[in-house]
């Protein structure tokens, strides 16, 4: 799986793309049809503290791409949250692919 990183408004990180990627290898694991990961990371100024540390990821894996975003106060907390949504997007992309 390719998996590529972009920053908008943030500085490259390494520590960030490593533990985004592990979290998308364990994806990979249980769900082996997905092709590529596009992962952006950007901060946006908020009147919340608890939000404005901004992730999203665009996987693509047969059929429509699947998207999640997750705006927290760190970006570890950001990854985390998008993607337990993916995971449950692929979830059920795969009962789809199963039932047909």
């Amino acid at each position: 799986m390719n998996i590529n990183f972009e920053y908008d408004d943030v500085k490259a990180s390494n520590r960030l793309e490593i533990m985004a990627a592990q979290k998308l290898e364990k994806l990979l694991d249980k769900f082996d049809f997905v092709v590529r990961a596009d992962v952006f990371f950007k901060t946006e100024n908020t009147s919340s503290p608890e939000t404005g540390m901004i992730c999203s990821i665009r996987l693509s894996a047969p059929g429509p791409r699947l998207f999640a975003e997750s705006s927290t106060a760190s970006f570890e907390a950001s990854i985390a949250g998008t993607i337990g949504d993916l995971d449950r997007q692929l979830q059920r992309r795969k009962a789809k692919m199963k039932s047909h």
